[in-house]
């Protein structure tokens, strides 16, 4: 079948199947003609990838798991690894998120959001680092979450 029946089979679109075969990730004959001929191993192995790129595992983790996918004397303690190395990043990634949102928080709450123009977020964002800017945030936050129509917007 073409490049497009393959992507229709396999949820991938086309350029990312040509992608993957210039990447070496899947290799389908060539019919006489020179156009690609994916078979329906080939339809199965787009479909590992789509799943596998879905979970957000990287294009050499999912080399690495077709490679165990297709060896029947594998370990499943190297494909375990592989997912739990993943797991590992995602919860940092998760933490680093949360990091941000949390300043970002902090920011939104020293902004007086009106008509004038210093503004905590940009000047945060500019690097313009001093400790009595740092106290005034501080304070800002601070003096919003007792306020009582502020207190209640928790971005």
């Amino acid at each position: 079948m073409n490049v497009g029946d393959a992507a229709r089979r396999s949820g991938l679109p086309s350029k990312t199947i040509r992608y993957y075969e210039e990447i070496g990730l899947i290799a389908p004959v060539r019919a006489a003609n020179g156009y690609r001929d994916y078979s329906d191993d080939d339809i199965h192995r787009l479909a590992f990838l789509r799943r596998a790129r879905g979970l957000g595992f990287s294009i050499d983790d999912c080399r690495q798991l077709m490679a165990l996918y297709r060896d029947r004397e594998r370990a499943s303690h190297d494909v375990r690894e592989i997912a739990s190395a993943h797991v590992r990043a995602i919860t940092e990634k998760i933490a680093e998120l949360e990091s941000m949102r949390t300043t970002l928080r902090k920011l939104i709450h020293a902004c007086h959001g009106d008509d004038r123009p210093d503004c905590p977020i940009l000047e945060d964002i500019a690097g313009a680092q001093s400790s009595k800017r740092g106290d005034r945030i501080a304070a800002t936050a601070s003096a919003r979450k007792s306020d009582p129509i502020f207190g209640k917007h928790d971005a």
